[in-house]
């Protein structure tokens, strides 16, 4: 039974329904590859599963398609490979596809499905990212990386000889606190935990030679690239933040306002409205969360300086200080207006201009 399902796979009726797909859905994976072909009329054109070899020669066989796949880990390098090959790339978040999965999940039934969401004509696409853009995340990322670590490590060493009665604050300008209760032998602490508070501290210098090696890339590269230039002309907004920016959001053009923008980047309130009646929550957290993490980090200290030195008069910062708004909802209120305004300058290729001063 199973040689004569092979036969009918490999049979020439099928090898001709293929030249009649419109759309290929393609479940990603490590090794083997689900692929579902839909012809116009949405019938099955084919169902395939290929090895990861196999699977840029089967699809430079086919004549031009619309290639659909889930916006998850190595699609935007599958999505540059296809497009090469002559295919219309369409990448989608994985949470709009589970929808259209039909009763038992497996690969066949992700592929079908994958196949049936990019058909819609609502459904939303993730742009493909080119491979200089994915080296700026890698950057970006790698850096956040050796933050956490160094985190990690200065937390360890502050637990540890808090155990022994040497204390000191968060925040690794206080590392030096603990560095000089380690050397000093006057300090009461076994000969085993200063040796390995000592291997700690250690760790904590590296990585923080590693992360101002890698801030140093960061600005260097920022001022020859137009756009982050650009971006770095809001007040708040440094070189790592708009690096970020570059690397991980499609084009402005594809957002038709900046409140557009805002939502995406989760910066909007959260609705729950019915019956006519609006009702908005709190932010919705729901979109790119390094960059509103930024956005965010910029406007605190924004709103820290402005409560220090006085924000300018008559001006939009003025006016929710004096009101007396919790600092948390204007430093959340600022970085939307931050990322208003970063979509501004990127679409309208213009500096910041202070609108209060204009």
């Amino acid at each position: 039974r199973r040689q004569r399902q092979m036969c009918i796979r490999d049979s020439p009726k099928e090898e001709a329904s293929m030249e009649q797909a419109t759309i290929i859905g393609i479940d990603l994976a490590k090794r083997t590859f689900q692929l579902h072909g839909a012809a116009a009329d949405g019938s099955v054109a084919f169902r395939k599963k290929l090895p990861r070899e196999r699977v840029l020669l089967f699809l430079a066989a086919q004549p031009p398609a619309v290639v659909a796949m889930e916006a998850c880990g190595s699609a935007h390098h599958w999505g540059r490979e296809i497009t090469a090959l002559g295919h219309t790339v369409k990448l989608m978040p994985p949470i709009y596809v589970k929808p259209f999965v039909k009763r038992q999940k497996n690969d066949m039934a992700d592929a079908e499905a994958i196949a049936e969401a990019v058909s819609r004509p609502t459904m939303r696409f993730v742009a493909v990212k080119a491979a200089e853009q994915q080296g700026q995340g890698m950057l970006f990322r790698t850096r956040d990386l050796l933050v956490r670590q160094r985190t990690q490590s200065i937390n360890a060493l502050r637990g540890h000889l808090a155990e022994f009665g040497v204390v000191a604050p968060k925040g690794p300008a206080r590392v030096d606190g603990l560095a000089q209760a380690v050397a000093d032998e006057t300090v009461a602490l076994p000969g085993m935990v200063r040796e390995l508070a000592r291997l700690l501290l250690g760790q904590i210098a590296e990585l923080g030679e590693k992360i101002g090696t890698l801030e140093k890339d960061i600005r260097r590269r920022a001022p020859q690239d137009e756009q982050i230039a650009r971006l770095m002309t809001i007040p708040g907004v440094g070189a790592i933040c708009a690096t970020a920016v570059q690397a991980f959001c499609p084009s402005m053009a594809a957002f038709q306002s900046g409140r557009n923008f805002a939502a995406w980047l989760g910066l909007t309130p959260k609705q729950h409205s019915t019956g006519g009646k609006t009702r908005l929550g709190r932010t919705s957290k729901m979109g790119q969360c390094d960059i509103r993490r930024l956005l965010i980090i910029g406007a605190s200290a924004v709103v820290t300086w402005a409560g220090r030195k006085g924000p300018p008069q008559g001006s939009w910062l003025a006016r929710m200080m004096m009101a007396k708004e919790p600092r948390m909802v204007v430093v959340v209120a600022l970085a939307n207006k931050m990322a208003r305004a970063a979509w501004a300058l990127t679409v309208r290729e213009t500096t910041y201009r202070d609108p209060d001063a204009a």
